[in-house]
């Protein structure tokens, strides 16, 4: 660990373990949020450079939590116990939101699939315990954005992009961090392009998504699409058509396909994106072949544990 210019680099993430180690020291800092800016930067300005740069982010939150650094173990000089938390959540939320949303994508869907419950019936008056915490998670992020100004779309959008970069840049950056840890790879540092393009822009004002990217960023996502929706009309199907008890059996089932559909339908870019739209920006035939491929062998996988 050395200084350069006022930033500590144990990571990619330099500002995140400055900041820390200074707080940690007593250093007090001032959230300045002027109305007239103060600065003209850039960001970046598709799917895939911002991908990149969100995989390096949490390559770096990921290798402090799991560092001698993190702030669990190096405990607080000059910090209070809610500073410490603040820093502490986030540099382990990676890890847990990439494993915890891969289980909700996949573990629900995966019984729905094999026909077995994992949530109370609807009927029953345990389920308004699972209906009340989706609530008011939905709640709790749409209170925060409205508050703050922005309008529903914003929060729709965040709440996408939330669930696109769980299963994506959470999940590579936690993966880069932690090989690098085992002396398996070196965290990587990859830079992004910030040139402006005029097609991307236009795309970004009509409010459509730019899946030229990576397939390593396009078959995961694309992946948990097929799967929940394999899932959600197998269940379909097996309620109207195959059970003969059709009522019972939405009753059982309709936590786990009411997951699938709300994943689709918050989703639905994706879908657009792989079977509708046919522009240059659409999701490429080969991203979707091999998230084929890859939903087939979860599925395969999943009815042989589970059977």
């Amino acid at each position: 660990m050395f200084m350069q210019v006022g930033f500590l680099y144990f990571c990619v993430l330099e500002d995140y373990f400055t900041g820390f180690t200074l707080h940690r020291k007593g250093w007090k800092s001032v959230y300045l949020y002027p109305k007239r800016p103060q600065f003209l930067g850039t960001a970046t300005t598709n799917f895939n450079e911002a991908s990149i740069q969100w995989t390096r982010w949490i390559s770096g939150l990921t290798s402090v939590a799991i560092s001698r650094f993190c702030p669990l173990i190096c405990g607080p000089l000059k910090m209070s116990l809610v500073h410490l938390m603040c820093y502490l959540e986030v540099a382990c939320m990676p890890l847990l939101y990439c494993l915890s949303i891969w289980g909700f994508a996949l573990i629900p869907q995966l019984c729905l699939f094999n026909g077995i419950p994992l949530y109370p019936k609807i009927s029953d008056s345990n389920f308004n315990i699972f209906s009340i915490i989706f609530i008011s998670a939905i709640s709790k992020s749409l209170y925060e954005v409205v508050t703050t100004g922005d309008q529903f779309r914003v929060w729709k959008n965040e709440w996408r992009i939330w669930m696109v970069r769980c299963v994506t840049c959470y999940t590579y950056g936690s993966l880069d961090a932690i090989l690098d840890k085992l002396g398996m790879k070196e965290a990587s540092f990859l830079p992004t392009n910030k040139v402006t393009d005029d097609e991307q822009v236009k795309l970004y004002e009509m409010g459509i998504f730019d899946f030229r990217a990576a397939t390593m960023f396009l078959a995961p996502l694309v992946t948990v699409i097929l799967v929940n929706f394999a899932a959600f009309v197998g269940a379909v199907f097996k309620a109207l058509v195959v059970d003969d008890n059709g009522d019972r059996y939405w009753e059982k089932m309709f936590g786990q396909m009411f997951l699938s559909f709300y994943i689709l339908v918050s989703n639905y870019a994706i879908i657009e994106g792989m079977i509708i739209r046919k522009d240059k920006a659409s999701i490429p035939l080969s991203a979707t072949l091999w998230s084929v491929v890859f939903s087939v062998f979860i599925l395969v996988i999943g009815s042989v544990i589970l059977c």
